[in-house]
């Protein structure tokens, strides 16, 4: 029964796709030679041959489709993820239409490169639009008790109560509970009160005799040693069988499920700036860093004489900190105390600070002696937004006390930061920095990048905590 029932959703799903990329190609069509948007050189082409490649837009884009999941279950998968997908088969299909249509072109026929650029924008718009209302349609039918899915959950522990609360949060996944089962069977409510329904031991004939569509196995980790006698019992069955093992706890930023030559890795600890996050990351660093460079250099160089003259040494001071995967570098700032400051050892300063130099205080207190760092930027040692970067010596001594506290070198050491725009700089406590480093990881993006910008110029560069 299940399996016809995706069988039927997914004849369903190629139906309404290819009717939209049907439509966007007509329009395509309509738009480049029927309405005069642009002018029309050398005659308009017969229809026939535009209509007759539809039959190679249905086997490319279905092709396509199946082969990048599109067709697969997707009650569980976030929908900007299916989105984000979407919109790469859609650039994968037209590459391949356009590359068949040249290579296969006659010379009497001559395909408008405008008809294909119409038809990638509608295709895509068409397509997510469609997709988007389908899955909206299908949440509400399942929110109304129509087309739900039966799951039996195994195990009775915090995995399998975590499993039960998101399932009821997610009432659209039309996912009915039936009930789990424990080790010994013997109580009558299990995690988040759903029934425990036998032991493990039972799993073999309760599949008998109920009917359901979805099993989760969510052992703890003390039942772990039972997992291969549970999956024995499930090897024959033609059920949707998932595996949550119990290690989330361990699992710390970047937690995904990855691939190493076919065999699936459990990755504990990643880091969320890789390949395409990580260039366009990189990129706007030297966009913004290039121009504040050009916008402040007078302003800079004004800073820099007002330092060498008003005490002695140099106008830069550089000093050893460490970035992105624990590489040391060297920060450069605006000079702010005396040449001798740290002959006793380094220190944080301290109210009324003598090491600070009067110009020292007020580049501090507006944190223009940061301005040299774009440089730091432009060098790659640092980044604009990101936790800010910390001195060795003081390294080893929080992490020895903060949890966590390296990882916030999983991403780039920043110029400003989530901590810094929330009023934690400076002087002020260590683990709300920590805090909100974190929280800045777990939820990296470019625009949380720009949104951290915004603040760092609204609420300006003063720094009261800076002695």
């Amino acid at each position: 029964m299940l399996k016809q029932k995706r069988q039927l959703f997914e004849y369903l799903f190629i139906a309404a796709d290819l009717l939209v990329v049907s439509v966007a190609w007509l329009i395509a069509y309509w738009l480049r030679f029927m309405t005069g948007l642009v002018p029309v050189d050398k005659g308009v082409p017969e229809f026939a041959h535009y209509a007759s490649m539809l039959i190679f837009i249905w086997l490319i884009w279905a092709f396509v489709f199946r082969r990048m999941g599109l067709y697969r279950p997707m009650r569980g998968v976030r929908r900007s993820r299916e989105l984000w997908v979407l919109v790469n088969a859609n650039a994968l299909s037209i590459l391949l239409l356009i590359s068949m249509t040249y290579l296969f072109r006659e010379k009497s026929i001559q395909f408008s490169r405008l008809v294909f650029l119409y038809f990638w924008v509608l295709a895509t718009f068409l397509s997510v639009c469609e997709r988007s209302l389908l899955r909206f349609l299908l949440r509400e039918l399942r929110r109304k008790g129509y087309n739900l899915r039966y799951m039996l959950i195994i195990g009775a522990g915090q995995v399998a109560a975590d499993m039960v609360s998101r399932i009821r949060l997610h009432q659209e996944l039309g996912v009915q509970l039936i009930g789990c089962l424990s080790r010994d069977g013997g109580e009558r409510r299990g995690p988040g009160g759903i029934p425990i329904v036998g032991k493990y031991s039972d799993l073999g004939t309760f599949l008998e005799r109920t009917d359901i569509d979805q099993v989760v196995v969510a052992l703890p980790l003390e039942d772990h040693q039972l997992l291969p006698e549970v999956m024995a019992e499930l090897k024959d069955s033609i059920l949707d069988i998932k595996v949550v093992p119990d290690l989330y706890q361990f699992a710390s930023i970047g937690g995904a499920i990855e691939e190493f030559e076919g065999l699936p890795v459990i990755s504990l600890q990643g880091c969320p700036l890789d390949g395409i996050n990580l260039f366009t990351k990189r990129l706007l660093d030297l966009t913004i860093a290039g121009a504040s460079i050009i916008v402040f250099s007078p302003l800079m160089a004004l800073i820099a004489v007002v330092v060498k003259v008003s005490s002695r040494g140099p106008v830069l001071f550089k000093q050893e900190r460490v970035s992105f995967d624990g590489t040391p570098f060297r920060i450069i700032k605006f000079r702010t105390m005396v040449t001798d400051a740290e002959a006793q050892g380094p220190g944080w300063t301290t109210p009324g600070d003598g090491r600070v130099t009067l110009v020292g205080r007020i580049l501090r207190s507006t944190s223009l002696d940061e301005l040299p760092q774009l440089f730091n930027v432009l060098r790659g040692d640092m980044s604009l937004v990101g936790p800010r970067p910390e001195r060795p010596v003081f390294i080893q001594e929080f992490r020895q006390r903060i949890p966590r506290y390296m990882l916030r070198h999983k991403v780039p050491a920043g110029i400003t930061g989530w901590a810094q725009v929330n009023g934690w700089r400076g002087d002020t406590s260590i683990d709300k920095r920590i805090e909100h480093d974190l929280y800045y990881l777990e939820n990296w993006s470019v625009l949380l990048d720009l949104k951290i910008m915004l603040l760092t110029l609204l609420n300006g560069f003063r720094n009261r905590n800076a002695y």
